[in-house]
C-alpha cells in the first residue's frame, strides 16, 4: 500500500484532532531513517496514549502502530527544529496536558518502567506539585563502528557508566539559579572539543505540562524558570533518562568530526541492558519518593 503524503504540521494541529484531547502524548522528531519504528513502539510500550511523529517525509509504519500515531509534516532536519514543533503542540493541546519530546533513535526510561506506565509516574509527579521533569540524556553508541558505521547498534549498545557531573547554572545576572544545574557527561564530555559549547549539556526538560504562554528554547529549557528546576524545594523528585544514539550518529556523520572518531569505547564503556534498574543503580535517574 503506498504511503500517502503527510499533511503540514500547522494544518493538522489546526484541525484539533481528537488524539490531542488527552495525554500523555509523545512528540518524536524524525531526523533520519534510523530506528523510527523501534522508537515509536518503545514509547507506546511506555504508556503514551498517542504519538505525534514530526518528519519532512511520510513514515511507513505497521498498521497496529499507525493507528496510534499522527504524522506532522515539518522540516525536522534543520537546526533547532524541536522549537517550532514542540511550541506548536503546546499551543494546540489543552492546558495541563503532559507532553514528552525526543528524536528518533532516542528511548525514554523512567523508574520502574517495566511494570509502571509513564501515566502512573506523572500522576504521582503531579501530586508533588510538579509540572515538569528533568531527564538526563545518556549517550548510546556501537562498540564496533567499523561494523556499524552509523554508530547505532540496538542489540549491543554501549554507554558510559562513569564521567557524569553537574555545575551550578549561572543566570544573566551572574548569580546561580535556584535548583538549576548544568549536567555533563557521556560522548558530549569525551568529545567536547568536537561539539559547540551550547550542545555539551546532557540535561533536557523532556516531560512537562502544557501551559498558556509556555515555550521551549533552542537549548532545551523553558521560558518558565520553575520548569527548569531539578526538584522542588523540600525534597528530591523523580527524574527520568533518555537513552540516545543521537550524538553518536552526529559524530560519525558530520564532516568536522567523523575523521577524528576512531572508536567510541573506552575503559568505562558498559553494555546497556535496556532496563530502568541499571540506570537507577548508576544514579542516572532518581525514583524520588516513588517506590
Amino acid at each position: 500500500m503506498p504511503v500517502l503524503p503527510v499533511r503540514p504540521m500547522a494544518a493538522v494541529l489546526a484541525d484539533k484532532p481528537k488524539a490531542l484531547a488527552k495525554g500523555p502524548l509523545a512528540i518524536i522528531l524524525v531526523e533520519d531513517d534510523v530506528a523510527v519504528e523501534r522508537t515509536v513502539r518503545h514509547h507506546l510500550d511506555r504508556g503514551f496514549r498517542h504519538i505525534l511523529l514530526a518528519s519532512d517525509q511520510p513514515q511507513d509504519l505497521p498498521e497496529a502502530l499507525a493507528a496510534r500515531v499522527t504524522q506532522l509534516g515539518h522540516d525536522t532536519r534543520r537546526p533547532d527544529a524541536h522549537v517550532d514543533v514542540v511550541n506548536a503542540v503546546i499551543a494546540a493541546v489543552p492546558a495541563g496536558t503532559w507532553l514528552y519530546y525526543g528524536f528518533n533513535a532516542e528511548f525514554l526510561f523512567h523508574p520502574f518502567c517495566e511494570t509502571r506506565s509513564v501515566g502512573e509516574m506523572l500522576a504521582f509527579h503531579v501530586e508533588e506539585r510538579r509540572d515538569a521533569m528533568l531527564t538526563y540524556v545518556v549517550d548510546l553508541y556501537a562498540s564496533d563502528i567499523a561494523r556499524c558505521p552509523d554508530a547505532v547498534d540496538l542489540e549491543n549498545a554501549m554507554f558510559d557508566r562513569t564521567g557524569y557531573y553537574a555545575l551550578g547554572r549561572v543566570g544573566p545576572d551572574g548569580h546561580h539559579r535556584e535548583r538549576q544545574l548544568d549536567f555533563h557527561g557521556g560522548l558530549r564530555w569525551r568529545y567536547e572539543e568536537l561539539l559547540p559549547p551550547d550542545r555539551r549539556r546532557i540535561d533536557r526538560i523532556a516531560l512537562f505540562r502544557a501551559a498558556p504562554g509556555l515555550a521551549v528554547t533552542a537549548d532545551h529549557r523553558f521560558t518558565v524558570e520553575e520548569y527548569n528546576t531539578y526538584s522542588c524545594p523540600w525534597h528530591h523528585n523523580l527524574t527520568a533518562a533518555i537513552a540516545s544514539f543521537r550524538v553518536a550518529k552526529a559524530l560519525v556523520s558530520n564532516p568536522g568530526s567523523r575523521d577524528q572518531v576512531g572508536t567510541m569505547t573506552w575503559r568505562n564503556s558498559h553494555r546497556f541492558d535496556w532496563s530502568s534498574q541499571q540506570l537507577m543503580d548508576l544514579g542516572l535517574m532518581e525514583p524520588g519518593q516513588w517506590f
